[in-house]
């Protein structure tokens, strides 16, 4: 993903079948993370989903909290064609132009799930993020994918063979530091996954072991606040 809001790839993984199966594999995960998210009423605010694949997590989040109207952006045309035919009648907006032109301000909170390890230009990411939400206003980064994490070297050779994406190298403190320097309040938790994961042999993590820490201690939910005065 880069700055440049017409560069765009067909779908996230190179096999269709692993591209339906993101957002149920995704769900239980999206769940546990509203449990952390103190934005418990939703019915007036606006919300952005970054990197929003086939809009699975804002059907369920609406499903759970109805929002007043969203965004879902994705550089996968495929995704967001998917994405738009799956919405009904939900108050949503899907679009691939990441750079999110004309939407100054609009936004109460923001999400991107397992998104800000695979954009170039981070820096212009979280100015764009910043330029778009209101006063105040929250955006929820969450990812595992980072040098921290002790199984980073086998997927980001993974991500790269399976993916139409680019992968990049930063630390939880580069993500950090990036978003401080953007103008954000920055705050972070791990993810502490509650329920009991799933042994998948031939999965990404074929040592329930790595799973388990790696849902429990490694992967990291970012609480980025917009000053008010901002």
């Amino acid at each position: 993903m880069t700055d440049n809001s017409h560069s765009t790839i067909p779908t996230w993984y190179r096999d269709p079948q692993d591209e339906d199966a993101m957002a149920d594999g995704h769900a239980p995960i999206w769940r546990h993370l509203l449990g952390l998210v103190p934005e418990n009423e939703l019915s007036g605010v606006s919300v952005l989903d970054f990197g929003c694949n086939q809009g699975g997590f804002l059907r369920l989040l609406h499903e759970i909290r109805p929002f007043h109207r969203a965004l879902g952006v994705d550089i996968a045309q495929q995704s967001i064609g998917k994405a738009n035919r799956l919405k009904g009648n939900l108050p949503v907006t899907y679009q691939t132009d990441t750079r999110l032109a004309g939407w100054d301000g609009r936004f109460d909170i923001a999400f991107s799930h397992e998104v800000i390890y695979l954009i170039d230009e981070l820096e212009q990411h979280a100015a764009d993020i910043l330029r778009v939400l209101k006063p105040g206003g929250v955006y929820y980064a969450i990812t595992g994918c980072h040098t921290d994490n002790p199984l980073w070297p086998a997927w980001r050779q993974r991500v790269a063979e399976q993916t139409h994406t680019r992968v990049q190298d930063r630390s939880v403190n580069d993500y950090a530091r990036i978003f401080t320097a953007a103008g954000f309040q920055v705050g972070a938790r791990r993810l502490d996954y509650a329920g009991f994961i799933p042994h998948d042999p031939d999965g990404w993590m074929p040592n329930l072991s790595d799973a388990i820490d790696y849902y429990t201690r490694i992967k990291t939910v970012f609480r980025l606040v917009k000053p008010q005065s901002a």
